[in-house]
Order: C-alpha cells, then sequence, then structure tokens
C-alpha cells in the first residue's frame, strides 16, 4: 500500500465528531511537515477546545519505509495506552504520514473503560481518515528520485526539448558556467534516454529524491 495523506499541503484539515454515551470526542486531521507543526496543532486544539477535559494526539512524519520516520502519541490523561497508542495505530493502519490527529473529549459522565477508551479514540480517527476518503481529499505520497544533468549551453536547449518529446520530468534548469538541469524518473531509463540524446556524452548525478503527492 502506498503512504497517503490529505490533499492540500501543509494545513490542510479534516474535522469529524463521534458521541459515545454522552461524551463527545472531536477530531482534527492536520497534515504537518515536521514535529513543531504537528505540536502546534495540538496547542491549537487546546485553546479552541479549551474546555476540553482531554487532548489526546498522534502523529506520523516520513514515508513508512525510512529509518527515521518519526511516530509520537500522548494520552493526555487519560490511562495509559488508551487513547494515543490507538490513535497512532489507527494512523498508521490507514497508511497515513506527514498527518496530526488530535481528539478533543468532552466527557459525558459516563466512564467508557480501557477497553471502551480505545475503541473510542481509535473510532474518531478512523471517522476522520473516512471522511477524508469520501470527500477525495486524499492522496498518495511517493518517493521520486533526483539527477541533474549538465551540458553546455549551446545543447542545453535542444536536449532538453529532446527528452520532454521522450516523456522525461524535467524540473527546472540553472544556468552557470554550464546548463544543469535537474530531472526525475527511473534511472536505468533515464541513463539509455542521456546516452542516446547526447551520444554517449551527458553524465547523470545521483541528486537524492524528494516526496510528491500523486492520485490514487
Amino acid at each position: 500500500m502506498p503512504d497517503l495523506t490529505l490533499r492540500g499541503g501543509i494545513g490542510a484539515r479534516i474535522d469529524t465528531e463521534i458521541e459515545i454515551k454522552r461524551s463527545r470526542f472531536l477530531c482534527r486531521l492536520v497534515r504537518v511537515e515536521d514535529e513543531a507543526g504537528a505540536r502546534a496543532v495540538v496547542d491549537a486544539a487546546r485553546r479552541e477546545e479549551w474546555n476540553a477535559r482531554h487532548h489526546c494526539s498522534a502523529f506520523v512524519l516520513g514515508p513508512a519505509s525510512a529509518p527515521d520516520q518519526v511516530r509520537r502519541s500522548n494520552d493526555d490523561g487519560e490511562p495509559s495506552g488508551t487513547a494515543g497508542r490507538p490513535m497512532l495505530e489507527a494512523l498508521s493502519g490507514r497508511e497515513f504520514i506527514d498527518t496530526v490527529a488530535v481528539v478533543s473529549r468532552y466527557f459525558g459522565g459516563v466512564l467508557l473503560g480501557a477497553g471502551g477508551l480505545v475503541r473510542a479514540y481509535s473510532d474518531s480517527v478512523l471517522s476522520a481518515v473516512d471522511e477524508a476518503h469520501a470527500r477525495g481529499a486524499v492522496v498518495a505520497r511517493e518517493r521520486r528520485d533526483l539527477f541533474t544533468l549538465a551540458l553546455a549551453h549551446a545543447d542545453a536547449g535542444r536536449i532538453e526539448a529532446e527528452l520532454r518529446q521522450r516523456g522525461v520530468n524535467i524540473l527546472g534548469a540553472e544556468y552557470g558556467s554550464r546548463a544543469l538541469v535537474t530531472l526525475s524518473g527511473d534511472e536505468a531509463e533515464l541513463r539509455a534516454l542521456v546516452a542516446g540524446v547526447t551520444a554517449g556524452g551527458g553524465v547523470l548525478e545521483s541528486a537524492g529524491h524528494e516526496l510528491i503527492d500523486v492520485e490514487l
């Protein structure tokens, strides 16, 4: 399964509410790019829903394949393991990344028990995820490998045009002593195409990668 996130870039948001035994669980699902952004969303929930008893949270940052993926959760006063962790599992189980979920609970006077809390907090996040899908507000996050190609100024325009005609994704160009074209795609395919249009004179250099939004 691909990694998923909310459509619309940083700050994209979905809000839902469920009620269980008179307790109200308000979930905000927000796209973020870093831990500071995720914590800012939690702080905003505390300010805006100041009368709620708990503001439990979970967030996932970075692709699932990355060894440094960040995963955090907080029970905010609920019994340990009954809120933040099931929220985190709900996000991860639905393949969501670069997303924070905050559930603000207004206590309805009826104790739910540990199992009831786990289900309530998990269902609150899942309801927001389902709503995002229903609205068409979900995109996949795809890793794209980047490469640079140094060219003589006299040849750059022609070679760039030929690569575009062959379906190569050209991301831009910088001009210094030589033209440095940035492109992306399958490495083996790109090397073959570059060799063809440059008569073997062009050399691709790896330039890292980026994550982009793609349609499901």
